[in-house]
């Protein structure tokens, strides 16, 4: 399976770097000439796209939903992390709450679409060596989806897991969001397999994996926080399967 994995991780590249590329200049277009919505409905397609190019390694994707979760608040999404592949299957699937990310400085320059995405639609850019300026910045995404009612999604534990086991949650970029969000509820999302897309490193890419998201009731906010962060926690772990190579 190694072996097969390289060949079909040059073709998935090969895409996928053809598809930042083209949607770089769609993105610029959109966001220049026709306003927001144009472009975040380049970003939801071009994330649709990155999807289907990872159908060449063979993976699959299940997105379970079964909460009827409003348009018209603004929510906080509250996945674990895993790997990269987290992140355009919540752009697609959660796009009618309009996600913006809370991400690491470095993603905000060099790489086509990406980082123009980052940079103007919406999401912060954070320095994880600078607490203050990671406490404004988020704050700032607070103040934005409430005004919008739109959703951030902040991934609190922090790094990804490369073995698919939950990390414990560091829980003050959430505290910073509900402070600035004091209307948001809490959308928790259990994901799994997506480490398993690494499980060699950066190359080759895993194949026949089979990621499956599943989001939770939304929890509220304007209880006790110390509930809700906890209960928050809790759902998303009890969604991820434990796996052993």
């Amino acid at each position: 399976m190694k072996l097969l994995a390289y060949p079909l991780s040059v073709i998935y590249l090969l895409f996928f770097g053809l598809t930042l590329l083209v949607f770089h200049p769609l993105q610029w277009l959109t966001f220049n000439l026709f306003g927001y919505e144009a472009h975040k409905r380049c970003v939801a397609v071009m994330n649709l796209c990155l999807l289907r190019c990872t159908h060449i390694l063979g993976t699959r994707y299940s997105f379970k939903n079964e909460h009827q979760i409003p348009a018209d608040k603004p929510l906080i999404i509250v996945p674990n992390h895993q790997s990269l592949h987290d992140i355009s299957p919540i752009i697609w699937f959660m796009r009618r709450h309009h996600p913006k990310f809370v991400s690491k400085m470095e993603l905000g320059k060099g790489i086509p679409s990406v980082s123009y995405n980052l940079r103007h639609g919406g999401s912060v850019l954070i320095d994880r060596k600078d607490s203050k300026q990671s406490i404004i910045e988020i704050g700032k995404l607070g103040k934005y989806i409430e005004k919008h009612n739109r959703s951030a999604v902040i991934f609190p534990e922090g790094t990804r897991s490369r073995n698919g086991h939950p990390k414990p949650f560091k829980t003050k970029g959430l505290q910073v969001l509900i402070k600035r969000a004091p209307s948001a509820l809490l959308v928790p999302i259990s994901i799994n397999n997506s480490w398993k897309m690494l499980r060699y490193g950066k190359f080759p890419y895993g194949l026949g994996n089979h990621l499956t998201f599943e989001v939770h009731e939304p929890i509220a906010t304007n209880v006790n926080l110390e509930e809700a962060l906890e209960a928050t926690e809790k759902a998303v772990v009890s969604g991820i399967t434990q796996f052993k190579e």
